[in-house]
């Protein structure tokens, strides 16, 4: 191997060193501590059928989905707002991005390493995530 290589070699070892893993925020909050914030902030607003899913061997995107069903749009908006502000009171985390939330049937609140699914029943029955991902390990709540 050339000087060259291995120069990069060392460098990219160096840098790796100083990055977070990918299950762990900005904030230096694991990804299983966020889902379960997750999962307890949707509770609270009487979600139901709470499961998260465990994707770190699974998945590249992201270590873990929060999939939960409210009833109507107006439930959806109050676990949304509920979630978001949970998690930034007790994590100090900010979602990446909310997707879905004007069409009130699958909303998407993107945190990085932990993904946020709120639907209505009918499109959860639809999608059925939980189904796609079999493999994942649930976490018990």
């Amino acid at each position: 191997m050339d000087t060259f290589m291995q120069e990069q070699l060392d460098n990219d070892e160096n840098t790796s060193m100083d990055r977070l893993p990918a299950s762990t925020s900005q904030a230096g909050i694991s990804a299983e501590t966020l889902a379960r914030t997750a999962a307890e902030a949707l509770s609270n607003k009487k979600a139901e059928d709470i499961c998260v899913l465990n994707l770190t061997q699974l998945s590249d995107v992201c270590d873990y989905f929060v999939i939960a069903t409210g009833l109507n749009s107006r439930q959806l908006d109050a676990m949304i707002d509920e979630t978001e502000e949970v998690i930034k009171q007790e994590l100090g985390e900010h979602p990446l991005a909310i997707e879905g939330r004007a069409e009130g049937t699958w909303v998407l609140l993107d945190y990085g390493s932990v993904l946020i699914h709120i639907f209505t029943p009918e499109t959860r029955e639809y999608y059925q995530l939980e189904a796609l991902w079999g493999d994942a390990e649930r976490l018990a709540l």
